[in-house]
């Protein structure tokens, strides 16, 4: 009977020797190069994705920032302008100058009223304000015939700035025919700051929007903000722990995932068709987004009130303050940086949001600024919307340039987040 021979146990230095050892080491250094790499061209394939995104949206925005003008001779008739009143004058038909003008300016005008129409389409609808505010301005040119710079409709601004290659081939002999350099050019334009909504592409811009979310993200501040702070503070430090704060708990955490639409349905069921609140109005804009983003607001005050260490509050009990002023001199004090980090968030999160403000109507055509929260209005992502289903040509620039100011109040918003965490974050 042969006797078994033992294995000799091999300490580590002498296994790591080993050839076996060696390939299982090659192996895992080659895994770890491996993981590397797929993680470094991740992240350049999301920068370079993200900045060929924001390249081509820039570069398609630029459009929106600018209109093509032509400088035209015109006569500026007593006929029209009968009196150098400054209210006369606003009211005088500043059409029928312009046409008069085109009718003697281009000899296609007396060929055919429709070249006589197509003419004054060459033109802005702005034109005619442009002619008035420089008569008001001027008097005294009241006949004479002055040079003036007038803007073009949108479908001569993108064939002059190359957005597109086809144009009606009688405009193109216009342009080529009447047109020198000298007489057509790109200037700045600050109607998309300063217009509303329209159906020209040329004239649209989107100060309404501007100011609607303006006073719906004031409306949505004023409510979800203290409401959602004292909420978190009551479930935190005085709340009962039995099964009804167990039920709100669960139902605030529910609520943060439930799509937004939905809040859009509750808003419309509630404020609109029960209280009867405005349609389209930053007020019902507001509440609205409350409803969205008040359960995030809750979790991240909550998250905050919750870092705070317990020694602190016992602190104070021990001094004998009272439950009350350790909540309001010391808890909220020392938790109020990730409260307003949160809220920041939520904030831009609200801001961005279209679907629940569809739903109660902020989709409709709006022109006039809002003056008020009850006034009908819009907000920057439902403009968006509203110009990405317009097929027009010159509502992509002004889509595009939306999109990048929206994309700014979203950074602004998360820098100041980051900003406020570094500012106020205390280290325990």
């Amino acid at each position: 009977m042969t006797k078994k021979t033992k294995q000799k146990r091999l300490s580590f230095a002498e296994f790591a020797a080993t050839a076996k050892y060696q390939k299982i080491l090659r192996k895992r250094y080659r895994q770890e190069k491996i993981f590397k790499s797929l993680g470094f061209f991740a992240i350049v394939f999301s920068i370079v994705f993200l900045f060929t995104l924001i390249a081509n949206i820039t570069m398609k925005s630029r459009g929106a920032f600018s209109a093509t003008v032509v400088q035209m001779p015109i006569f500026f008739s007593h006929d029209i302008l009968k009196e150098n009143d400054a209210e006369f004058l606003a009211q005088a038909n500043y059409r029928k100058l312009l046409l008069d003008n085109i009718k003697n300016h281009f000899s296609e005008a007396s060929y055919s009223r429709r070249n006589k129409v197509k003419i004054f389409h060459f033109f802005s609808k702005d034109s005619t304000l442009d002619l008035k505010e420089h008569i008001i301005a001027n008097p005294e040119h009241i006949g004479t015939t002055q040079l003036i710079w007038l803007k073009t409709s949108s479908n001569i601004d993108q064939y002059y700035k190359e957005h597109t290659r086809y144009i009606d081939p009688f405009y193109e002999s216009l342009i080529h025919k009447y047109f020198n350099q000298d007489a057509m050019k790109i200037s700045y334009s600050w109607n998309y700051f300063t217009n509303g909504d329209s159906t020209e592409a040329e004239l649209a811009g989107v100060a309404t929007a501007i100011v609607g979310s303006l006073f719906t993200m004031i409306i949505f501040l004023a409510i979800s903000f203290p409401l959602a702070v004292l909420l978190a503070l009551y479930l935190e430090e005085f709340s009962p722990k039995n099964k009804l704060t167990d039920l709100i708990e669960i139902n605030i955490n529910n609520l943060a995932a439930i799509p937004s639409i939905i809040f859009g349905l509750l808003g419309l069921a509630i404020f609109i068709n029960f209280f009867e609140m405005p349609r389209s109005s930053a007020l019902v804009g507001g509440f609205t987004l409350s409803l969205m983003v008040l359960p995030t607001i809750v979790i991240s005050t909550r998250n905050a009130i919750q870092a705070i260490p317990q020694n602190i509050k016992d602190a104070a009990l021990g001094m004998g303050a009272s439950n009350i002023q350790v909540a309001l001199h010391h808890t909220l004090p020392l938790a109020l940086p990730g409260i307003l980090t949160g809220t920041i968030l939520a904030v831009a999160r609200a801001i961005g949001e279209t679907a629940p403000l569809l739903m109660i109507g902020m989709i409709a055509f709006i022109v006039d600024v809002p003056k008020g929260f009850t006034d009908p209005t819009t907000v920057l992502p439902v403009q968006i919307y509203l110009w990405s289903n317009n097929p027009e040509i010159g509502f992509v620039e002004k889509t595009s340039a939306t999109i990048m100011l929206l994309l700014v109040f979203l950074v602004l918003f998360n820098g100041l987040a980051i900003y406020l965490r570094n500012k106020f974050s205390k280290r325990w």
